[in-house]
């Protein structure tokens, strides 16, 4: 067993008690020893405790016992300077010994040392503190998209489905469900319009005219939100638009006011007003990013004559105003084209043109009057089957219908059970025609009682035949 020297402290201890003995003493005791007359607060050794040497210790271990105090700060020191360990697991015992034993020791040094730590007392609060400067006046194109938001924020109402309930989640966030979006003060009547699937669980129900289907929060002047019942009036579900109605003062009713998009350039500076996720009254800026095109909505169908945005559209939304730089409604936001159902940049709007033409229809009849050749079209997946690549395939034309009359002839089949392709239409007015969809596209501009001039393809032969249409059915 290696042999080493006891501590200075048992040193005075021996004078006090008169000469040396020969003894020698092990290390794993001399730690025991050494670290309990270190951790007790009165620490005395009876005459049998005592270790005798055979010689006097060197002149390090002759220091005074006031020397030998065990400075708070620094225990890990002190240790390693009146202990000469051998090795590092005495070392951390010995530490683990002390703060079992005596744990007010221990904190004390970890409390001198986080009092250090987490300030500075030399510093007083002012010394620290920012001088604050104030914002000054805005830039005149922040001003003027501040005056536009706080004009229009009013037109913006808040919808929530009433057969859906937002849920709180286990980690406190709130869960809007699909059916929460955006509307817009359509007049002083109290008439709302929004998207047909921002209340489509409610028309999926079979919803009739002048029942409830939604709530409506409306803001009022002084910064608060207003609770309506919203009575159906009218959806239409091609166009993904709808319009309800709330029971509600005139000067809660701020109708927002109606731009062009027909002469939408891109490239000009636009801005979104909506509740996304729940968040009412939020507004986004960006530019129009692109024009004229197909938005694939959620009822289904695909609108053409879309409107293409940067600004951040997302889930709550839907049938809130894109306004132009002048305030007006250019579109009634309705999709955006994500892989993570957040906004990726790319959000579309259903143009103002055809905004004007389906919600009074709404109103009136509760239905919009479509106008059409009524008559059957072959879907785009049968025609190419058939060869048919440019154009609207007749596919069936019923009796005595004004297209029968007028001499469409659709598909028929020949003796042996051969297809015989019937008139493609290939042009309405000296529009192309290219599709299905775009034929429909084309007589969405028109209204029943209208003559068209269709040109159609038949064999060989290219003819022009005027028609009147009718209300498609």
């Amino acid at each position: 067993m290696q042999q080493i020297l006891a501590s200075n402290s048992w040193w005075s201890l021996l004078q006090s008690h008169g000469g040396f003995k020969a003894f020698f003493l092990g290390r794993r005791q001399l730690f025991f020893d050494s670290v309990s007359s270190v951790c007790s607060d009165n620490p005395q050794l009876s005459r049998d405790d005592v270790v005798v040497l055979p010689k006097p210790p060197p002149a390090r271990a002759q220091r005074k016992l006031s020397e030998l105090e065990c400075p708070a700060e620094d225990l890990t020191e002190f240790i390693r300077r009146n202990f000469p360990f051998t090795t590092r697991r005495a070392l951390f015992s010995s530490l683990f010994v002390y703060s079992v034993f005596h744990p007010s020791r221990y904190l004390s040094v970890l409390n001198a040392y986080a009092a250090h730590a987490l300030g500075d007392p030399t510093v007083t609060l002012e010394e620290v503190t920012p001088q604050v400067f104030q914002s000054g006046s805005l830039f005149p194109t922040e001003e003027r998209i501040a005056e536009l938001f706080e004009k229009n924020t009013y037109s913006v109402v808040n919808i929530f489905d009433v057969t859906l309930r937002p849920q709180l989640n286990l980690t406190g966030a709130v869960e809007v469900p699909e059916g929460n979006g955006s509307g817009v003060v359509w007049d002083e009547q109290g008439h709302i319009v929004t998207n047909y699937h921002v209340i489509g669980n409610a028309l999926a129900r079979k919803a009739k005219i002048g029942e409830t289907v939604a709530r409506v929060n409306i803001l009022a002047s002084e910064g608060i939100q207003k609770n309506f019942e919203g009575r159906l009036i009218g959806a239409d579900r091609f166009k993904d638009l709808a319009v309800l109605k709330v029971e509600a003062s005139e000067d809660l009713l701020r109708p927002i006011k109606v731009g062009q998009s027909t002469s939408l350039k891109v490239g000009q500076q636009c801005l979104a007003i909506g509740n996304p996720f729940g968040f009412d009254h939020t507004l986004t800026v960006g530019v129009i990013s692109g024009l004229n095109r197909d938005i694939f909505s959620q009822t289904g169908v695909t609108i053409g004559g879309g409107i293409q945005t940067d600004a951040a559209i997302n889930p709550g939304n839907s049938g809130g105003p894109l306004l132009d730089s002048k305030g007006g409604l250019i579109g009634i936001n309705t999709a955006i084209f994500t892989q993570t159902g957040t906004s990726a940049g790319v959000g579309f709007a259903i143009p103002s043109y055809t905004i004007t033409k389906i919600v009074p229809q709404l109103i009136q009849f509760g239905k919009v009057v479509r106008a059409g050749l009524n008559l059957d079209i072959a879907p785009d997946a049968v025609a190419t089957q058939l060869n048919v690549r440019n154009g609207a395939l007749v596919l069936q034309v019923p009796a005595n219908s004004l297209a029968a009359k007028a001499g469409i002839i659709p598909i028929t089949r020949g003796f042996a059970g051969n297809i015989i392709l019937g008139d493609i239409i290939v042009a309405v007015d000296g529009k192309k025609v290219k599709s299905k969809a775009e034929l429909d596209r084309l007589l969405d501009e028109y209204s029943a009682g209208d003559t068209v001039l269709l040109k159609l393809q038949r064999g060989s032969e290219n003819l022009e035949l005027p028609i009147m249409l009718e209300e498609k059915s």
